[in-house]
């Protein structure tokens, strides 16, 4: 699954935006240096994520949307078509 799957997966269930998400998680303090542990944690007792969808949020509150060009059509397990990630809903996404 995509990393952008993964987001499109986490708004379907939960009905907030990557965006929102981000939002909320830095509400909470949560930063680029805040450890996965904490994040993952509130994701499954708020929203019940798994840990796999939750660490893709994970990478996004850490991080931001970038992701490492060698996941840009690679055919592997975490290929996108972009290395920046769309936070603004699936609806909206120009990509999809």
């Amino acid at each position: 699954m995509s990393f952008q799957a993964y987001l499109d997966a986490i708004e379907k269930k939960t009905g907030l935006t990557p965006r929102q998400l981000v939002d909320l998680a830095r509400e909470r303090g949560f930063d680029e240096s805040t450890k996965a542990t904490p994040i993952v944690e509130w994701l499954a007792a708020d929203y019940g994520l798994g840990r796999g969808h939750a660490m893709a949020l994970v990478h996004v509150i850490t991080k931001g949307p970038q992701i490492s060009a060698k996941h840009v059509g690679s055919g592997g397990t975490h290929a996108d078509p972009s290395d920046t990630l769309w936070l603004d809903g699936a609806a909206t996404n120009p990509a999809g």
